[in-house]
């Protein structure tokens, strides 16, 4: 298996570049934020291991917010971010586009602060690099090379089926499946399709992995016993916030909403990149960074097929901890319209949208650290719409396949490489056609 993993890079953009950074961001992408995928800066098709990929700009519109608990606004200065979401090491990637895209990077990072043209481009990446708090991939272990082998299977598949189906009189079904599956043979034996084995998971990645799964729950059960004597105090403090916590939910302005509205539905895919400030003090600072190294930890030894929760629209989120955990940025990429999305989660795991953005200053109010804030739909909405930011340029890898699509093509292959038995599951594996 071949584990995914993601970079961020993360720098400053130097006074009076801002405009002249966006125009040359806008000059990669086709319609929208939707990048072109042969374009001269940074040509993503290239990238054969590469699913995602973003430039965003990160300014956050919403940092007078915390004045409202007392606080005195951090300052911060509009950074530009690069994310990517990949097969294998990132830090191979990396590697892969100093040497393949070094000219084009070397044009958009030249905007920002420190960067200069003798500047070593991978040492200053590394530099500026950003880890995740928190990830989520839809599927540990696909890899691009195999959603693109599976959607051609598949559609070679549905032409071949067409033509069997034209035959009088109709074939049955286990007579077309044994003649799809010997036309599989011979266009794999042609080399007009592809199913590449599965590579060897990497020793590294396992034992770093076993590691995690195991180390986790020992540090929490070696930590019970003092979380239990302090549960008191944190209860109270818990509630104590969550009945003072003001909520800061009103209507975005149209303008804005059509901003980020131009950017979406594009593809049956869309990006979202969002980013606002922590609620202030130690306790909610301590607590973001607790819940989100257990959602990390739920992710890559739970979620690790096709869902998140109940929600299984998603094909790879991040949540990053800026600004020593002061903001967060959230960062998806997910199928159907974003109204589809914020719904799904408001029905489905309304408690887990709670339990991370909870800790976010102005979130609708909570209880218990699991009720109420996102139940309330509407107040929910216009807090995530007021902290959403444009995203540049964004990159998808398979344009026009949703989770549902990658999820029924593994299947389809499944089928080919053990084929079914009886007539129930060949029915089955033909509907998927």
């Amino acid at each position: 298996m071949t584990p995914q993993s993601t970079f961020m890079v993360v720098a400053p953009i130097a006074d009076g570049k801002r405009a002249e950074l966006e125009a040359l961001l806008a000059s990669m992408t086709s319609v929208a934020c939707l990048a072109d995928p042969a374009n001269g800066l940074v040509p993503f098709e290239r990238f054969d291991r590469l699913h995602f990929a973003r430039f965003v700009i990160l300014d956050p519109q919403t940092l007078g917010d915390i004045g409202v608990y007392g606080g005195t606004p951090a300052p911060w200065v509009p950074a530009l971010a690069f994310l990517a979401d990949c097969d294998g090491d990132a830090t191979n990637l990396m590697d892969q586009l100093v040497v393949e895209a070094e000219p084009g990077l070397r044009r958009i990072f030249a905007h920002c602060t420190g960067f200069g043209s003798s500047t070593d481009l991978r040492y200053w990446l590394l530099a500026h690099a950003a880890r995740p708090t928190a990830s989520y991939v839809n599927w540990i272990g696909r890899t691009v090379r195999q959603i693109r082998e599976e959607a051609a299977l598949r559609d070679a598949l549905i032409g071949r089926a067409r033509q069997l189906g034209g035959e009088s009189p109709p074939v049955s079904p286990s007579r077309l499946r044994d003649q799809l599956l010997e036309f599989v043979r011979a266009e794999a034996a042609a080399g007009r399709l592809t199913l590449s084995r599965e590579q060897p998971t990497p020793p590294d990645w396992r034992a770093r992995n076993l590691a995690h799964l195991i180390g986790v729950p020992l540090a929490l059960i070696a930590l019970a016993p003092f979380l239990v004597i302090a549960s008191p105090v944190l209860l109270f403090l818990l509630r104590s916030h969550e009945t003072s916590d003001p909520e800061i939910t009103p209507r975005v302005p149209r303008e804005r909403v059509s901003e980020l509205a131009a950017q979406e539905d594009h593809d049956f895919t869309n990006q979202f990149s969002a980013m606002g400030d922590v609620k202030p003090g130690w306790f909610r600072r301590w607590l973001v960074v607790a819940l989100l190294n257990l959602l990390d930890y739920a992710s890559r030894h739970i979620y690790r097929r096709g869902y998140l929760s109940r929600v299984q629209t998603i094909h790879f989120a991040r949540w990053v901890l800026l600004d020593d955990n002061r903001r967060l940025l959230f960062a998806s990429s997910y199928d159907g319209s974003l109204e589809s999305y914020m719904d799904d989660f408001i029905n489905k795991v309304a408690w887990g949208i709670n339990v991370v953005f909870g800790n976010g200053v102005g979130f609708p109010r909570i209880s218990w650290l699991f009720l109420g804030g996102a139940e309330f739909e509407g107040k929910y909405k216009r807090y995530l719409r007021r902290h959403q930011i444009p995203t540049q340029v964004w990159y998808k890898a398979y344009p026009g396949l949703s989770v549902a699509d990658l999820n029924r093509n593994t299947l389809i292959r499944q089928g080919v490489e053990h084929p079914p038995e009886g007539q129930a599951a060949t029915m089955a594996w033909l509907s998927l056609l």
